[in-house]
């Protein structure tokens, strides 16, 4: 039996999940509306069945830094690291050079 495309099979389950939020949504709007009545106050309007998307923002122009820029905050990281290397040399102690297997030494 072929396995079906993990595309597929995603698309399937998101779509099985999707029928029964929704599901789930239409229930709980129900009883919403249902406490809101016998508090006497008019019923919400249902959900719309797709959330539209919000309107699209005008795209703005890609931004671009100028060489002077780029090399300002480059000095900038490479200053940063630099403090960070020496920090790091403090705290950490000198490593010393391990000491031999003495079993090693003795079995020669």
């Amino acid at each position: 039996m072929a396995r079906p495309k993990k595309s597929d099979s995603n698309a399937s389950i998101l779509e099985y999940a999707l029928r029964h939020l929704e599901q789930e949504r239409d229930e709980i709007q129900a009883k919403i509306d249902h406490v809101l009545s016998q508090l006497g106050k008019k019923a919400a309007a249902p959900a719309p069945a797709a959330v539209s998307a919000p309107a699209a923002a005008p795209a703005r122009k890609k931004r671009t830094l100028n060489a002077a820029a780029r090399k300002r905050i480059a000095a900038a990281q490479k200053k940063r690291w630099a403090e960070h290397r020496k920090t790091l040399a403090k705290a950490a102690p000198a490593k010393t050079a391990p000491a031999k297997n003495k079993a090693a030494t003795k079995s020669e």
